[in-house]
């Protein structure tokens, strides 16, 4: 698998594009890195900038980038909302795919090292690449913020992992700055019905793991209470993996919560929008929506939206669309400005805009170039089609059965049923151009070079390879398919009378993908050299499709007797 790494760096500066287009033009000269997002902030003074790639290169892009900013931001004019204590305040890296966090800490750590080393600005290592568990927390690292920069420099106790020491001409203007590696953060922001930063810091309080001191007498200017030990006493919020503070954004006129999510499968972000709601109704507010600050992964929002669906008592067997759809109407995401899923979501973002998918294409489109002289899409991608299509058949009459009137107590049984069947729809969709691209494979096979004996076995190879996948993914379509037909049997039987031959014709397309599949599974299987592979799968094959002509014949039989 390729290694990828994301990369989240935070810019002072949030008001003059231009001096961040410069500093975004050196991320996209780097070959093998993607820029993603571009978040800036005019009250925060402050552009979160999120890029991707492979590692060696990432490193590349924020090196650069860093200097870059050390070149055109000045600290020593800077303003803002956010804390901050440089140019390039903060230079996370994140593990995305085929890299392990501990491998992530060592480029994590060498880009620290070049930042200190050749541009001269102090660094210091946070998260999981911090030296000492002090500095784990950024909140430690950056106390004091750029105006206590100077006094903690000639502090020995927070000397620099890398770069300068001494408050210079030089870190005058460029500040510090944090590199670490961590897990996907979410920066999310809840929007109040107020314009108080006192009243939206209560609310962060009484969410954020870290809570609020135990004062004496009053609760806001009180002597903080410490134990037999010295220690501070502190009341733990109600939200673990969160950290929150209170601020007011001038551009939109309100108060929000601001709220870093360091760990969404602890606290996913539709709880911390709930739990902020319920604080700030306790204190006489309300929340009006609530904004998310660069990327956030797919699955953040689709578990949001299945989330407020069952809240509803509602089907949750609904396309990812539509999940995300009622996610962001439902967290209020499209409060403040408009919010495009395509922009903020990091799987689509990164998703190869160039990928003529066939699943993409309008019917018209798919019929046509199914009709034209190229060999594919072929029978092997139409079964997969009829396959999607009957599971789409079954999942559409769960869904009118769990909102059939009368029936509202079985809300949850059919949306059970809904979600699986969404879930088979998805991989049989996918399937439709795996199909194809298998083919595509065998023929990017045989036109390999066989000028000698070394070529020849690697082009021998690479058919054999190719032709065992081309045989794989019709049978998993095999699998997928018949898998279907046990939810389209349960619709027949249990779901809305009103719907029982769509179940019906749902069955129809489910055989015809099995028996559809199972010939291109044995056309393919004839060029493969693994006699024993290809006995198994073909008995295996037979047995699915003898199964899948009994079930539909069951089928068929339920609903002619309730049509009838």
């Amino acid at each position: 698998m390729k290694q990828l790494i994301e990369c989240v760096p935070n810019f002072s500066e949030g008001c003059n594009m231009a001096i961040i287009k410069q500093i975004t033009d050196q991320i996209e000269a780097i070959e093998g890195v993607r820029l993603l997002d571009v978040d800036p902030g005019k009250a925060t003074n402050r552009t979160v900038v999120t890029f991707v790639g492979t590692p060696d290169e990432v490193i590349e892009a924020a090196f650069q980038a860093v200097k870059k900013a050390s070149e055109v931001i000045d600290m020593r004019t800077h303003k803002g909302e956010h804390p901050r204590f440089g140019a390039t305040d903060v230079c996370p890296l994140i593990p995305i795919a085929g890299i392990t966090m501990d491998e992530v800490v060592v480029y994590a750590r060498k880009l620290a090292e070049r930042i200190g080393n050749e541009i001269g600005i102090p660094v210091y290592c946070y998260e999981n690449a911090a030296f000492t568990e002090e500095r784990r927390n950024l909140a430690n690292n950056r106390s004091g913020e750029y105006e206590g920069l100077h006094r903690k420099l000639n502090d020995p106790h927070w000397k620099p992992d890398f770069g300068p020491s001494v408050f210079n001409d030089k870190v005058a203007l460029t500040g510090a700055t944090a590199v670490g590696a961590r897990d996907f953060l979410v920066a999310y922001n809840i929007n109040l019905n107020t314009t108080s930063v006192r009243r939206a810091n209560a609310v962060a309080f009484d969410i954020r793991e870290k809570g609020r001191p135990v004062r004496e007498g009053n609760l806001v200017t009180g002597k903080i209470k410490k134990d037999e030990n010295g220690k501070e006493i502190w009341n733990p919020g109600s939200l673990k993996a969160c950290k929150a503070i209170g601020w007011f954004i001038e551009e939109y006129g309100i108060a929000q919560v601001s709220i870093n999510l360091t760990n969404i499968s602890i606290t996913p972000v539709h709880i911390a929008f709930e739990e902020s709601c319920l604080k700030a109704q306790d204190r006489g507010l309300r929340v009006t929506g609530s904004e998310l600050i660069g990327l956030v992964p797919l699955k953040a929002l689709t578990d949001a939206g299945k989330y407020f669906l069952r809240k509803q008592q509602r089907s949750v067997g609904v396309s990812e669309g539509e999940l995300v759809k009622i996610a962001v109407k439902s967290l209020g995401l499209d409060d403040l400005k408009p919010f495009n899923p395509n922009e903020k979501i990091i799987e689509y973002l990164l998703a190869n805009e160039n990928d003529d998918k066939l699943i993409g294409m309008t019917l018209e489109g798919f019929a046509n170039e199914t009709a034209s002289e190229s060999p594919a899409p072929g029978g092997g991608s139409i079964a997969a089609t009829m396959g999607a299509l009957g599971i789409s058949l079954a999942t559409m009459v769960a869904n009118l059965s769990s909102h059939k009137p009368g029936w509202d107590e079985r809300w949850e049984e059919f949306s059970i049923w809904a979600e699986k069947g969404q879930a088979l729809k998805d991989e049989l969709l996918m399937l439709v151009d795996e199909d194809t691209r298998a083919f595509n494979l065998i023929m990017d096979a045989f036109g390999l070079p066989k000028s000698n004996d070394s070529e020849k076995a690697a082009r021998t190879n690479a058919i054999q390879e190719a032709t065992r996948y081309a045989i794989e993914v019709p049978f998993r379509v095999m699998k997928r398919s018949f898998e279907s037909m046990e939810i389209i049997k349960a619709m027949a039987e249990t779901g809305n009378p009103n719907s029982v031959t769509d179940a019906g014709v749902g069955a129809l397309a489910a055989r015809s993908a099995v028996m559809g599949a199972f010939l291109n599974v044995k056309i393919n299987a004839s060029g493969l050299h693994d006699k024993s592979f290809v006995e198994k799968i073909i008995a295996d094959g037979n047995q699915l499709q003898e199964q899948a002509v009994a079930m539909e014949t069951e089928i068929l039989g339920i609903v002619n007797s309730k049509i009838s």
